[in-house]
């Protein structure tokens, strides 16, 4: 499925239309050069799902945790900054990605071998300043 996103008043649009793409998926992978509107596209999902907390990259954390409105996980996490799998390792992401709540990964080319066999892939691409296309594939065995 692509979208072609011309503004960010586009965005809550798309949020839910992810998410009625996602279905029972709940590992949502992200890519995007840098400045392309993962984090943005995030917040606004994030926003769709009741999250009242602020929402910002986990780029020195790793992962963040939010509420839902239902009052379900989600987590949030950036590896741009990990240097080799072990700190995925170390943060325990096996707990995180089979615990049937929903995860929103940025840079998940750093740990591709450690993600779960079916997942969402979310590619953001800038057409221009204001417009991008966002397209959605689901990645099964």
């Amino acid at each position: 499925m692509n979208l072609d996103i011309n503004g960010l008043q586009d965005l809550e649009g798309a949020a839910h239309q992810l998410l009625a793409f996602a279905g029972d998926d709940k590992v949502i992978v992200f890519e995007g050069s840098m400045g392309a509107g993962k984090t943005t596209f995030i917040k606004e999902i994030c926003h769709a799902l009741g999250v009242e907390d602020v929402v910002s990259s986990p780029t020195f954390s790793i992962v963040n945790e939010y509420l839902s409105r239902e009052k379900q996980s989600l987590y949030h996490f950036d590896f741009y900054r990990i240097k080799n799998l072990q700190e995925a390792y170390d943060i325990g992401y096996e707990e995180y990605f089979y615990s049937d709540c929903i995860c929103l990964i940025e840079w998940p080319e750093k740990i591709a071998e450690l993600l779960p066999d079916q997942y969402v892939r979310v590619t953001i691409t800038p057409l221009n300043e204001a417009q991008r296309r966002i397209s959605f594939v689901k990645i099964k065995p």
